[in-house]
């Protein structure tokens, strides 16, 4: 059974954010958790408490033994982009675009129902 978990409105690029989760895609949640916590990027962090959250959820909403389950699918997309200006020399100013993200996981136990 798939169990999803989001979190949203992560303030890291989503660029940053794919480079962490693709070195977890498919495995063990176990597993996976073990990797990300030795990951320097920020966004591994971000990745880790997004799949502790999605096992939790099919821990105690499901039923599900948690030992059992499986980062089946991850995924970042572009959240809403915060526009800010830094002032330039000789009354300028450049546009800082400060990104966000959303993270979805979904982890599976391999069973059918």
């Amino acid at each position: 059974m798939e169990v999803k978990a989001i979190t949203r409105y992560v303030r890291i690029s989503p660029l940053k954010v794919r480079l962490v989760m693709d070195v977890v895609r498919g495995m063990p949640v176990d597993r996976a958790l073990s990797t990300l916590q030795y990951m320097p990027q920020k966004a591994a962090r971000e990745v880790s408490r997004t799949i502790k959250s999605a096992a939790a959820n099919a821990e105690n909403n499901f039923d599900l033994d948690p030992n059992a389950l499986v980062v089946k699918t991850i995924f970042a997309d572009q959240g809403p982009v915060l526009k800010r200006f830094m002032p330039r020399a000789r009354g300028m100013a450049n546009r800082i675009r400060k990104p966000t993200t959303h993270i979805t996981v979904i982890v599976d136990d391999g069973e059918t129902y």
